[in-house]
């Protein structure tokens, strides 16, 4: 699973093919979250509070390039990276 982007300890990353609706994962330490791009819900998972709030941050600010990450994985393509949180 390719990881697009990392920052504080999280690792955000999508699977190719992956199911429906469009989604990534967020990791930290031995967390994990996978969240909704359109709604940013949490589908299944979680994190940590503070770890939680810094990955919606990120999400709201790049949801449009998360869309255009999960379009490439449908078609089995190599997702690009996303800056992270500065």
């Amino acid at each position: 699973m390719p990881t697009i982007s990392a920052f504080y300890g999280i690792l955000i990353q999508m699977f190719w093919q992956d199911h429906a609706p469009p989604h990534f994962h967020a990791l930290y330490a031995e967390h994990e979250a996978i969240v909704d791009i359109r709604t940013l819900g949490i589908i299944e998972g979680g994190l940590p509070r503070r770890a939680m709030a810094l990955m919606l941050e990120w999400a709201q600010d790049h949801r449009a390039e998360l869309m255009e990450n999960w379009e490439l994985c449908a078609r089995n393509r190599s997702p690009k990276k996303i800056a992270p949180l500065p």
